[in-house]
Order: C-alpha cells, then sequence, then structure tokens
C-alpha cells in the first residue's frame, strides 16, 4: 500500500531548503574561498575578526567591475560574482560570530530613503512610459 506522503517529508519541508541555491554558485564560492583560506589561513577572519568597510568595498568592487564587463578576476581567475559572494560569506559570518567591528556610517535619519527613490522612479516611469531601448553589449 502507498502512503500519501512519506512521514519524513512532513518534517523535511519546514527546514532550511538547501535546494534553491545554485550547486555551481555553491561551489564557485567554495572555490574562491579556498582561495582566501590558501593566501591568508582558513578560517582566518573568525580569529581575526573584520570590518564591515573592507568587505563592503571588496564586494562593490568585485560587483562594478563584473557589471562594466570584467567577468574574470585577473588576481584569482575567478568570476568577480563568485568573489562578491565569498566577501559577503566571509561578512555575514563575522556578524554572526560577533567578530566584526561595523565600521559603517551612522544610520540615516530616514529609513525609508530607498522607498522613496523607488517612488520617484515610478513616477519617472509614469512621466515616460515608452521608454528607449538600452545600448548593450549583445
Amino acid at each position: 500500500m502507498k502512503k500519501e506522503t512519506n512521514p519524513k517529508d512532513a518534517v523535511g519541508i519546514k527546514k532550511v531548503p538547501v535546494s534553491v541555491v545554485s550547486s555551481p554558485f555553491i561551489m564557485g564560492v567554495g572555490l574562491a574561498m579556498m582561495e582566501g583560506a590558501r593566501k591568508y589561513g582558513r578560517h582566518n577572519y573568525r580569529v581575526s575578526g573584520v570590518s564591515s568597510s573592507v568587505y563592503y568595498d571588496a564586494c562593490m568592487r568585485h560587483l562594478m567591475a563584473w557589471y562594466e564587463g570584467q567577468d574574470i578576476d585577473e588576481d584569482s581567475g575567478l568570476s568577480h560574482i563568485l568573489k562578491a559572494g565569498a566577501c559577503l560569506s566571509v561578512l555575514y559570518d563575522s556578524i554572526i560570530n560577533d567578530t566584526n567591528t561595523d565600521d559603517r556610517p551612522p544610520k540615516m535619519k530616514n529609513q525609508n530613503w530607498i522607498k522613496d527613490f523607488n517612488k520617484m522612479s515610478e513616477d519617472i516611469i509614469k512621466k515616460y512610459p515608452k521608454s528607449l531601448p538600452p545600448f548593450t553589449e549583445k
């Protein structure tokens, strides 16, 4: 007799789903983390701690390089996207392990500033509903 559901399914579906994250991304970030481990020592950031601004800056440099057309980081030979992922991994690890020096600027008084800019963006789209096509690489 076939069961309607497997009892393990009822429990398993309530747990964090790793299957929703791209396996090549996880493995690629693993490569980027391995490179850092070889250069600086595995898990050095947990012992020495990190500054938020250093990893924010590094992550943003990788993302900007990628966005401007440089797919591969010249130093590592890895995708800038993977290097940015490694930066975020270290940053988040330092936050949850309380080894982070939070050197971000003081909080904005207006915590809705992104919503405000998004509203302005909507207003521009309403004003110019038929946008000209973008110029792209391909």
